[in-house]
């Protein structure tokens, strides 16, 4: 029998080994993001149990102080190291504590392990200019190494924002601020989407969008973090279905990085959903349903978002249904698809169909990854394309050619599917 469990640790080893190779510095002057993330908001302490656990479930980034960093070499895992008495925003107003900061990079930055630095969670745009400042200062120290900081979502208040306006005004007004004091290499924000009641929020969307139009001007890559458990009694425990729906929007709009909130904190134990509450961990350091499925989602992410890192997000639309700062599919779209309406999975779901364009800056779209954006069902389409179509499996890695410039497909709830529609002179991988 074969032990994937095995399997798993082993592609996550080398996935680890080929980004930090990647970052060391031989071919770039600066922090290059390697292997897509595979992450989480908030975990417990890494031991070898908890290392080891995380690389089996496609965790490929995990949160460590200095003391750490050993543990997550030996199991291939790269390090968001934490220190947060000496990586904060007021550092930069203390020579001192500068000088303490300096030391620390001295110390960790040649750690094979070594991938980003924690600055802070969720800023008001008040303290831009003291993150600033010391990303800028990280970056001369280390540029090798990324200076991580997480944004607030669109539902943040003003006061929390500090910024004025209407919701789309005020969180551009943020972001852009951001970009242009902070000048980040990765954005990274949060948005949580599953209420109780079976309800969703309706800014989802509007808010990836918006992240993904401003990475895109910046030329770097960003990350969404997503809901992975419970934290109140207005917020769900999200199944795998649901967590399927985050991976592969977040996918279609561009990310090369997904991370849960949370893997385990005890202040996000909330149970009023009969036991499971979500997370990865449970508080006996036994697993969730949500670490199954991201044990299953995480490599299928991983295996995306690399298929796509070459090339540009050109395009994403929405068929069906276009939700609340999103963009229609044109009458004379590259590819499009349509349903047989012979039975229920053969007909357009309510919540719509997402499509994400991408190919060669300038360029004609060459690839499509086309999600279902009904969590609930399975459906049935056909994708039509521009040329004879391939399909990527995110699997086993491997592109496989169809008849011609359409393809029947079915799509498990809120999963998606990669397409590219170029012709090729060589054989399909």
């Amino acid at each position: 029998m074969i032990n994937w469990q095995k399997i798993t640790v082993l592609v996550v080893l080398i996935s680890g080994v080929a980004c930090n190779l990647s970052t060391a510095g031989d071919t770039a002057d600066r922090w290059q993001i390697g292997v897509p993330i595979a992450t989480y908001y908030a975990g417990p302490p890494m031991t070898e149990t908890a290392a080891r656990q995380m690389a089996e479930a496609g965790f490929n980034l995990v949160w460590c102080n200095e003391q750490e960093l050993d543990t997550a070499q030996k199991f291939g895992l790269r390090a968001l190291l934490t220190a947060p008495e000496t990586m904060n925003p007021q550092t930069m107003n203390d020579e001192g504590q500068i000088a303490k900061l300096d030391a620390l990079i001295k110390r960790v930055r040649k750690h094979p392990a070594m991938y980003a630095y924690y600055i802070i969670d969720e800023p008001s745009a008040s303290l831009f200019p003291l993150l600033g400042k010391l990303v800028a200062h990280l970056r001369e120290k280390d540029p090798y190494h990324m200076a991580y900081i997480n944004l607030f979502p669109t539902y943040a208040t003003n006061e929390q924002l500090g910024n004025t306006g209407d919701t789309v005004s005020a969180y551009l007004k943020h972001l852009n601020l951001f970009m242009e004091q902070v000048k980040p290499d990765l954005l990274s924000y949060d948005h949580y989407h599953f209420t109780s009641g079976g309800n969703d929020g309706n800014q989802y969307f509007l808010n990836l969008g918006m992240i993904r139009e401003k990475a895109m001007e910046a030329g770097i890559p960003f990350l969404n973090i997503v809901q992975g458990c419970t934290w109140c009694e207005g917020m769900r425990p999200p199944n795998r279905n649901e967590m399927r729906w985050l991976n592969y929007t977040s996918l279609a709009y561009g990310a090369q990085g997904i991370s849960y909130y949370v893997y385990y904190s005890p202040g996000h134990y909330y149970d009023r959903f009969g036991g499971n509450v979500g997370g990865m961990m449970k508080p006996d350091g036994s697993t969730t349903p949500q670490y199954e499925a991201a044990k299953e989602l995480n490599p299928q992410f991983i295996a995306v978002a690399s298929e796509l890192q070459p090339l540009h997000s050109l395009a994403v639309y929405h068929k069906g249904t276009v939700p609340w700062g999103a963009k229609g599919l044109p009458d004379n779209a590259s590819f499009s698809v349509k349903f047989s309406g012979e039975e229920p999975l053969s007909t357009m779901p309510d919540e719509g169909i997402l499509l994400g364009y991408f190919g060669n800056k300038g360029g004609n779209p060459t690839h499509v990854l086309v999600v279902n954006l009904n969590y609930k069902r399975a459906l049935q389409t056909t994708v039509v394309g521009p040329a004879r179509l391939s399909l990527f499996d995110a699997s086993t890695r491997k592109w496989t050619e169809a008849d011609g410039s359409s393809a029947d497909i079915t799509l498990p709830p809120g999963g998606g599917k990669l397409f590219r529609g170029e012709p090729t002179e060589s054989p399909v991988r």
